[in-house]
């Protein structure tokens, strides 16, 4: 009986472990990535500490400041959506224009807000630190 118990201990324990962290964005390898993952975060998760968790700490400290996903969608991006496909722009010209720890990225959005369908572009700037890529800057529309 008591093997069983132990039995059932380990197994709980091992079955814990395999399971990711719902709030971290693992995929910091890609500015991408982490672009798509930050608005995933942001306006289909409602989730305004993941979505931080990407940013340079300048960054990370204004979209905290904001508190809810709504008013950070509002005041930073001038976009509010209750659902939204994010995609980084994958066109035959040029994917993004990286240099040496930097690279801007344009993300394309196509989601509903109030039963109204909202399409938009914005501009991103990524930094790389240490290895991993994190979102800087909002950049001017391009549009």
């Amino acid at each position: 009986m008591m093997k069983f118990r132990y039995l059932i201990a380990l197994l709980v324990l091992a079955l814990t472990g395999c399971f990711e962290d719902k709030n971290e964005i693992t995929e910091v390898d890609n500015p991408e990535h982490v672009g798509v993952a930050f608005f995933q975060a942001l306006y289909n998760e409602k989730n305004v500490k993941k979505a931080a968790k990407v940013c340079s700490p300048k960054l990370a400290k204004l979209v905290l400041h904001y508190q809810t996903p709504q008013a950070v969608a509002r005041h930073l991006f001038n976009l509010s959506y209750d659902k939204v496909d994010v995609k980084a722009d994958d066109s035959g010209v040029k994917l993004r224009e990286q240099f040496k720890g930097s690279a801007s990225i344009t993300f394309y959005f196509d989601g509903y807000y109030q039963d109204n369908r909202i399409k938009n572009v914005k501009r991103l700037s990524f930094v790389q630190i240490d290895g991993e890529w994190y979102l800087d800057k909002i950049l001017k529309d391009p549009f």
